[in-house]
């Protein structure tokens, strides 16, 4: 018997589901299993493709900068190597993200707090387009409109900053380097981080920001202590999934950057290339030997997106708990 002094019994709590639920949580579980399984099965593809360079090769396919193929017919005469292409698609990617984030927190910020609700309408609208356009389009508007200016941009920047050895070139050959492949991608991502950014500061807590103004505070001053913080880890989640695209563009990059076969770190320089626009150029002349080096170049560049992902998660993760 139950008295005042004792403790109520503890009660079990069952979750019921019904027929439905049960129907779209299977519908769910499947779903998400069969997005990992073909993600296995394109791993285990270009795995079982790309073994036999592995075999022949080790590390040095991917610590080795020459891709030469002298016979087709004889497999011993050729030399893969795609270090100089991973650190091309790493430089490119990176400027890429250098130059858009400062940009979409920009556009982000403005989209949802300082632009009239029309605008604010037909912005959005314009986003979601822009994100939309074919990367040949972009790639084309890169060689024919972006290139002249880059070409100029990079003589300054080559005349003045020279003595830096990321901005030295040798000679005065500028065009299709990484700066411009990194500016032309960086144009592209734009909409995708923007996009996310401005979703993440769309749920920002209204009441604390109206609050910073009850205290005197400005919009800037709400912004900066409340919407930033709070956006943090979607701010970097959408980074991240620019720089994934950024990792693998092919049309563009090869639009843009000249393929050359050696490791280059300086961003002025008309030289480098990227692991996608690789498999590209030598995909349609490739012998069967060399398809394999190209599919074996392809799983290296899809394990470095997963790592990419898998790394863009921690740190989300992260910012959550520090928010």
């Amino acid at each position: 018997m139950q008295t005042l002094d004792t403790p109520p019994e503890q009660r079990e709590i069952r979750a019921y589901y019904t027929k439905v639920d049960k129907v779209f949580r299977g519908f769910v579980s499947a779903s998400a299993l069969f997005s990992l399984v073909v993600l296995l099965l394109i791993a285990a593809f270009l795995l079982y493709r790309g073994f036999e360079i592995f075999a022949d090769f080790g590390l040095r396919f991917i610590t080795t900068s020459k891709w030469e193929m002298i016979d087709p017919a004889v497999p011993s005469t050729a030399t893969f190597g795609i270090a100089a292409m991973l650190v091309g698609s790493i430089i490119t990617a990176t400027l890429a993200i250098i130059f858009a984030v400062p940009f979409a927190i920009a556009s982000a910020l403005f989209i949802e707090y300082y632009a009239p609700r029309f605008l604010r309408t037909a912005l959005t609208a314009l986003l979601d387009l822009v994100a939309a356009i074919p990367s040949v389009i972009y790639g084309i508007w890169g060689y024919v409109v972006l290139l002249p200016l880059v070409e100029d941009w990079s003589a300054t920047l080559n005349n003045y900053l020279g003595w830096i050895p990321l901005f030295s070139v040798p000679s005065p050959i500028f065009g299709r380097s990484p700066l411009l492949a990194g500016l032309l991608l960086s144009i592209m991502i734009l909409p995708i981080v923007t996009s996310v950014a401005r979703e993440v500061y769309s749920q920002a807590p209204r009441d604390l920001v109206d609050a910073t103004y009850a205290l005197g505070g400005t919009k800037w001053g709400g912004i900066k202590t409340v919407v930033l913080p709070f956006g943090r880890s979607g701010l970097v989640g959408g980074a991240m999934l620019g720089l994934g695209r950024a990792l693998g563009e092919t049309v563009a990059v090869y639009l843009t950057l000249n393929l050359v076969f050696e490791v280059n770190f300086k961003i002025l320089a008309s030289a480098g290339g990227n692991v996608a626009s690789l498999i590209a150029t030598k995909f349609g002349e490739a012998s069967d030997y060399e398809i394999k080096g190209l599919m074996a170049a392809g799983l290296v560049l899809f394990l470095v997106t997963l790592a990419v992902n898998f790394l863009a998660t921690v740190i989300v993760n992260r910012s959550r708990k520090i928010v």
